[in-house]
């Protein structure tokens, strides 16, 4: 029998954090499939929250509900409410632009532009109109080199490409160029899949301070990542939320059996 992961992520006493994100009844469907049967979750501030589950469970689509990425695919239609604070994102009132400022993203396999490594993370910010001044823009650029523990390796080079940069500085190029635009919530899609150990532990160190800072929630196919990064933790089977609490007590304590049977190996 495989053994359930250990938890090495920091204890932090979720009760006592404000709750970001709420999503009640949350369904989606793609023309005739449904793909989600009414999710329901809290998502707390300050804190990673884990989705796992087996491929094709889920938890990517409800990730890209919380920043209404699936507005962009064909047939999908989304049922129940998502709130950020408190506001309802999918208002049609809503400025989905603004909305996708204040919900960042980062992606499965890095995808800087094809711009210098400087103009990656001024994008947002000059679209949003951040920066008054090109010392500003500096300002912004590099702090949020240095937030995503870039700085020290980018700063002679920032007018260099940043698709000349390895796999795991692209990811976190990515990150600084999530952040640049002053986020609350910074969502990953499975943000370590396509990169090495060593890359991936640097991602993980990296998760574990911009969590100080910002609401983190991460899909992952690792159960180990789940239980070295997050605080809270939701398992997703055949587009259900099976159980989601406390990592700790998901991991070592699950109340489901199906959960407990997924930690365990016993289906995957």
């Amino acid at each position: 029998m495989t053994q359930s992961p250990d938890v090495t992520s920091t204890p932090v006493e979720l009760s006592k954090r404000t709750t970001r994100l709420t999503a009640r009844d949350v369904t989606v469907h793609y023309g005739s499939k449904q793909a989600l049967h009414g999710i329901s979750i809290d998502i707390p501030d300050r804190a990673v929250t884990s989705f796992i589950g087996p491929s094709g469970c889920g938890k990517s689509t409800f990730l890209r509900c919380i920043n209404r990425m699936n507005d962009t695919i064909e047939g999908a239609k989304v049922g129940g409410t998502i709130k950020l604070d408190g506001e309802d994102i999918y208002d049609p009132s809503l400025d989905v632009v603004e909305l996708r400022a204040r919900i960042g993203m980062v992606f499965q396999k890095p995808n800087p532009f094809p711009k210098s490594i400087y103009d990656n993370v001024a994008y947002g910010p000059r679209i949003h109109g951040l920066a008054r001044s090109r010392a500003e823009m500096d300002e912004i650029v590099h702090s949020s080199l240095r937030k995503a523990g870039l700085w020290q390796e980018v700063k002679d080079r920032l007018a260099e490409p940043g698709t000349g940069l390895s796999g795991g500085q692209q990811q976190r190029l990515c990150i600084a160029r999530a952040i640049a635009v002053s986020p609350e919530v910074i969502l990953m899609d499975e943000p370590c899949s396509a990169l090495d150990p060593i890359a991936t532990a640097i991602i993980e160190e990296l998760i574990d301070e911009l969590r100080e800072n910002y609401t983190i929630v991460i899909v992952t196919h690792s159960m180990q990542q789940a239980a070295r990064v997050s605080q809270k933790t939701a398992f997703f089977h055949l587009g259900n939320l099976v159980e989601e609490g406390n990592t700790s007590d998901i991991f070592t304590n699950p109340r489901n059996k199906q959960t407990q049977d997924y930690i365990t190996g016993r289906i995957g």
